[in-house]
């Protein structure tokens, strides 16, 4: 097949013809459509022309074209190098030959996107190559994102962390324990527990991807308590609000539709998060981690602890403006408090 690209002002339109339709395309194209072209190869070069009075003329000139490529992809980097082989296979995410499972490519694409973001968060937080990191996953499912991480921050950022996985079912603990000694990942462990109670030392970092409803609440504000420098959550299932939230009359019309409600009560509940946060003395930012059609669950919200302090009056003021507003009594967001 020949690949065209015919570019136009306003739209560019691909075409793939056959080889052996080519001739006949490109003799209707030159009997009425074009009345010149160009032919460049890495043998030599064509410039066919017809006068305004039908005169044809071909020349032919040396070659300007650079020899092709052997390959026709750029390579893509990924954080989920060859490396990252081993537990991916292991966890299912991909086959024996380490390509993605089509089953598992928007999982997969999660993960490379949120360990993008992780990245530059991790450099915010200017933690010593020397010092040993501690982070957290809660409620961390079957691992991919707790492997990812400690993957991220061990082998491809070279710094010494120690990685723990927390989740409620005790057939995921053991399994993914497992698969982490079987890659050797010494200082990869999971333990049974939940957010809000679990043990754990003193943490550096703490994320969650999507805790369900008020367990990210719970989430950020054991991150607070902890002292943990990085807090980064996906939030999941936000139902706390909506059979609570009152309609303002100027907002009436709107939050009649059950969608936009709905819609409304997860941003409000979003949005509460990041001011507690902040608050709480976390620079916060909240962002969209993957396109929509992945995932529906696709924000992200992370903090990342400051030197400076915080206006916690200004703070407070906005969120009780908000909870008067929308006639909210107390809500899970409540919970994170500054810790000094």
């Amino acid at each position: 097949m020949l690949s065209l690209t015919l570019r136009e002002q306003r739209r560019d339109t691909t075409r793939n013809l056959p080889i052996n339709e080519v001739a006949e395309w490109l003799t209707a194209q030159l009997s009425g459509v074009f009345r010149s072209a160009v032919l460049e190869t890495t043998e030599g070069g064509w410039q066919f022309t017809i006068s305004p009075k039908g005169k044809v003329k071909l020349s032919t000139h040396k070659s300007s074209a650079p020899a092709p490529t052997k390959t026709h992809d750029k390579k893509k980097t990924s954080l989920l190098d060859e490396s990252a082989r081993p537990w991916l296979t292991a966890l299912g995410l991909c086959d024996q030959s380490g390509r993605v499972r089509p089953s598992s490519a928007d999982k997969h694409r999660q993960l490379e996107r949120y360990l993008e973001i992780l990245s530059h968060l991790v450099r915010e937080c200017d933690w010593m190559p020397d010092s040993t990191i501690k982070i957290a996953d809660m409620g961390c499912g079957k691992g991919y994102l707790t492997f990812g991480v400690w993957h991220l921050l061990n082998r491809t950022l070279g710094l010494r962390t120690e990685v723990t996985g927390v989740e409620a079912r005790q057939d995921l603990v053991d399994k993914t324990n497992s698969i982490a000694r079987s890659i050797r990942a010494d200082t990869l462990k999971f333990i049974a527990g939940d957010i809000a109670s679990v043990d754990l030392d003193k943490l550096d970092g703490l994320i969650a991807l999507h805790a369900c409803n008020t367990a990210t609440d719970d989430a950020i504000a054991r991150g607070v308590r902890m002292g943990a420098k990085l807090i980064v959550v996906s939030p999941c299932c936000h139902q706390e609000l909506r059979p609570v939230l009152g309609k303002p009359e100027l907002l009436a019309p709107l939050l009649a539709h059950g969608i936009l409600e709905e819609r409304f009560s997860e941003w409000l509940t979003d949005g509460l998060r990041a001011l507690r946060m902040e608050e709480a003395g976390y620079a916060t930012k909240v962002i969209e981690f993957v396109a929509s059609e992945h995932t529906p669950r696709n924000l992200l919200i992370a903090g990342v602890r400051k030197e400076r302090s915080t206006d916690v009056e200004h703070v407070e003021q906005k969120i009780c403006a908000l909870k008067e507003f929308f006639q909210l009594g107390a809500v899970a967001s409540d919970k994170i408090v500054r810790v000094e």
